[in-house]
């Protein structure tokens, strides 16, 4: 596991099944979690309302966030306008691995349409467990991205 152990969660109507299962899957590994809502399914709600609270803390606290709704795609979209974050959407295990070893990525937003509760556990070890490389180059585009938050953001 990485270092940072706290995983702040959360998620839409049509990422809340997933959450529920993801929750039990965190807190059987005894993984610190904060459930940052919905904390029940409702039809009506909307995925800017959860993105925005997880990456609120992620950004403060220097902590995990995993965020799920239907696509991955609007959860990611509202969660990068935090300034400090960099969500990423993965599919598989392979992005999971590469968004944290190459981008550092601190907030994992997953489909709740697409994936399997299997996929998305496996998907969640990996991309806990896997450090950031740290390498140059990789550094590097950090800090540009750094860059473009101070200048935009």
């Amino acid at each position: 596991m990485a270092k940072k152990t706290k995983v702040y969660i959360g998620a839409d109507h049509a990422g809340f099944a997933l959450k529920e299962h993801i929750k039990k899957f965190l807190q059987q590994r005894k993984i610190s979690l904060w459930d940052c809502g919905n904390t029940g399914f409702d039809p009506d709600d909307d995925y800017p309302d959860y993105a925005y609270a997880v990456a609120k803390e992620v950004a403060a606290h220097n902590v995990f966030g995993i965020l799920v709704c239907g696509s991955a795609e609007g959860m990611s979209i509202a969660a990068n306008k935090v300034k400090g974050v960099r969500a990423v959407v993965v599919h598989d295990v392979r992005e999971a691995r590469l968004t944290r070893k190459h981008n550092n990525a601190n907030v994992l937003c997953l489909s709740g349409w697409r994936l399997p509760v299997a996929n998305a556990q496996r998907i969640i070890s990996i991309w806990l467990a896997t450090p950031f490389s740290a390498e140059e180059r990789h550094r590097r585009r950090i800090n540009k991205i750094r860059k473009i938050e101070r200048q935009e953001l």
